[in-house]
């Protein structure tokens, strides 16, 4: 049974999207208009939370979008974007993977919330301040892995940098790359070259 994925174009769902595309596995994709909650009929019996994305595999549906990537490299691998158990950065990995939405993404849900989502009479300028300061706070650690290393860990490519790419997509798409470092800058430049990333951003 093919894959199937439930995406809105810029939402976390790219992140498991540009998995799908790095390692060549065939998926039906579903572009809806955000939030699906709202426009897409039937999309709450699908996901009750109402979020972005939703994987469906056979009988499993996950909702999460680091997790998702992680399951793809598991259970659809093996793949060179992937790390198991075994390998000596694995722990560093999961790291990344978890930091990715817990402390990179999530400051910038707020900053999105507060300047576009909500209807202006209801923005809040000191939420918008306080979490792009949070979310630079938390970039330096981007900043420092890439000082010396091209990627995350285990010194190539892996899910673990399209987990962080996507945030800094998303920091992108909000106006923040002006404030990337030099070496965050350099970073996100070899991410956003790579095709799959661009055929993810453009579906």
């Amino acid at each position: 049974m093919t894959i199937k994925l439930y995406h809105c174009k810029g939402a976390r769902s790219v992140r498991p999207l540009w998995t799908l595309e790095e390692m060549g596995i065939p998926y039906e994709l579903e572009s809806m208009k955000f939030p699906p909650r709202f426009y897409r009929e039937g999309y709450l019996d699908i996901n009750p939370l109402g979020t972005v994305p939703t994987m469906v595999d056979g009988d499993l549906t996950m909702t999460e979008s680091a997790g998702i990537c992680q399951y793809l490299v598991d259970c659809h691998g093996p793949s060179d974007i992937g790390l198991t158990p075994k390998d000596k950065d694995y722990g560093l990995y999961l790291n990344w993977l978890h930091r990715s939405d817990a402390t990179l993404t999530f400051p910038q849900t707020i900053v999105l919330r507060y300047t576009v989502l909500e209807p202006e009479e209801r923005r809040l300028k000191q939420a918008v301040d306080d979490y792009t300061q949070w979310f630079f706070s938390r970039l330096k650690s981007v900043e420092k892995a890439t000082g010396e290393n091209e990627y995350l860990c285990a010194g190539r490519f892996t899910i673990a940098d399209i987990a962080v790419g996507y945030a800094l997509y998303l920091a992108d798409t909000l106006g923040f790359r002006g404030g990337f470092k030099p070496n965050t800058e350099a970073y996100y430049k070899r991410l956003s070259e790579r095709p799959a990333f661009q055929r993810a951003i453009s579906l």
